[in-house]
């Protein structure tokens, strides 16, 4: 073969390799100019910078909230706590109160059982003392009775355990109590029971 002759594909100039060398070339100077203003360069690292300076804010803000809602949750607690001694201390103090009402009634109670030798009229006197004593013990604690024959029957006040036909009284009022109600202020403590009149 003679080394003269030239290659057809060289003489055209359709080398597959030369061809792919420019293009090769493009591409880097391409790759060079993204690293140089793309990912890699100056501006992502700018902007690299203040996403992690964002991100670093952002978590300092979410620990400063944490903070604030532990802060806020012991807050609420501890006040919850105090509440709660506070009521119980209020309700044993009114519990106390109420007791030193009965007490003298409950020390007269016991002096009566005491008498040895006691008539049927000073023992009755004795007793109405007391009755009288317990009245006002329980006023003093604003508990009120309710229920006496002649009243509207009302099923918030009373309870009815029967009726009955009562010519001298008129419909639907209370003829006789059986056990008078007690309220305080408003709120009913014992409903009064009741017959009441059809």
């Amino acid at each position: 073969m003679n080394t003269e002759e030239k290659n057809p594909q060289t003489e055209a100039g359709t080398d597959p390799q030369t061809d792919a060398e420019p293009e090769a070339s493009q591409e880097t100077e391409k790759a060079e100019k993204k690293d140089k203003g793309g990912f890699g360069g100056k501006k992502a690292k700018a902007e690299k910078e203040a996403m992690q300076k964002k991100l670093e804010e952002a978590e300092e803000a979410l620990k400063k909230q944490k903070d604030q809602f532990l802060r806020t949750a012991a807050e609420y607690d501890n006040y919850r706590k105090r509440t709660e001694r506070e009521k119980a201390a209020i309700y044993s103090d009114a519990t106390a109160a109420a007791v030193l009402e009965f007490l003298p009634v409950a020390d007269n109670l016991e002096r009566a059982l005491e008498q040895q030798e006691c008539s049927v009229e000073d023992l009755r006197k004795g007793v109405e003392m007391v009755q009288a004593q317990l009245k006002k013990a329980l006023e003093k604690l604003g508990v009120s009775e309710m229920g006496a024959a002649g009243e509207a029957f009302n099923p918030e006040l009373h309870n009815a355990v029967s009726h009955i036909d009562d010519e001298n009284a008129a419909e639907n009022v209370v003829a006789q109590v059986y056990q008078k109600g007690y309220k305080i202020g408003d709120k009913v403590v014992r409903h009064a029971t009741v017959v009441v009149a059809n």
